[in-house]
């Protein structure tokens, strides 16, 4: 699968951090104290799990920062499925280097792989409804680029990246503004016409509201399957509708049935368990 990656600095940038924050003043103690400096090796990094891969690039660059004479082959990309035991990313050369990188390369590799596979989960409950999974802006701190590549990755779609790229009216801007049609009649005065604007609902008087004062998305927030309904129904596909809230592995499907345009989750970026990849010197 082939998905735009954030972009080669700025996945240094974050492994050189993390490799920073591994090392600390004194680097690989461990390494340095108990394997001759000329010492090669090959090691490979495999599943131990099924899942959705992601972060490849992440990984290798943990190795290329650490060493450039480790060199590694990587035989599952981004956005591949594997199996249990399945080889990602063969690795040879300094056996210390490719140890003193090991852990920060399974850290991205891992937990965005998590992201995927989280991902790739809901995504295949809701095949064949015309749903699309989604991600939020609750994300690690720092690694939003790389959690949403996941996402995208494990066959979902990117909501919006930060505050700056789309309007998000919610709850609590209607509650400050005092009405849903008072909130987007000032949104619409103050953006540009390339900007999106979605406002969050949670009864259908305020979908008609919300439909009335031209919202571009309207997200159904915590509605019941049978109010979902009837929001698809009366929304006549005027706005794109977004539904949140309750999405788990058993509920999507019924949610997609809606007749709802996306899905969002925020647990497949804040809470999805990291997929359990290993490296083993062979």
């Amino acid at each position: 699968m082939s998905q735009p990656r954030p972009s080669s600095r700025l996945i240094d940038q974050a492994v050189a951090d993390a490799l920073a924050e591994d090392l600390g003043a004194a680097g690989d103690i461990t390494s340095a104290a108990t394997i001759p400096a000329d010492r090669m090796a090959q090691a490979a990094i495999a599943a131990r799990a099924p899942g959705v891969i992601a972060g490849v690039d992440c990984a290798v660059a943990a190795f290329r920062l650490v060493d450039p004479e480790i060199k590694t082959a990587v035989k599952h990309y981004d956005g591949a499925r594997v199996d249990q035991d399945d080889v990602v990313i063969r690795v040879s050369g300094p056996a210390r280097g490719i140890l003193t990188a090991e852990r920060v390369a399974l850290n991205f590799l891992g937990a965005l792989s998590g992201v995927a596979t989280a991902t790739a989960a809901l995504a295949d409950a809701v095949r064949g409804t015309g749903a699309k999974i989604c991600c939020t802006r609750k994300t690690t701190p720092g690694l939003r680029a790389f959690e949403k590549y996941a996402v995208r990755c494990g066959g979902g779609v990117n909501h919006r990246f930060g505050l700056y790229d789309a309007v998000l009216i919610k709850d609590n801007h209607i509650a400050a503004a005092g009405s849903v049609a008072r909130a987007l009649r000032d949104a619409r005065k103050a953006v540009g016409h390339m900007v999106k604007i979605e406002i969050e609902v949670d009864t259908l008087a305020q979908l008609e509201d919300a439909l009335a004062g031209g919202a571009d998305i309207v997200l159904l927030d915590n509605m019941s399957i049978d109010d979902m309904k009837r929001a698809a129904a009366r929304n006549k596909g005027r706005a794109v509708l977004e539904a949140s809230g309750n999405v788990t592995a058993e509920t999507v499907r019924a949610i997609a049935e809606t007749g709802v345009d996306l899905i969002s989750s925020g647990w497949i970026t804040h809470s999805a368990p990291s997929l359990d990849l290993g490296l083993d010197m062979t």
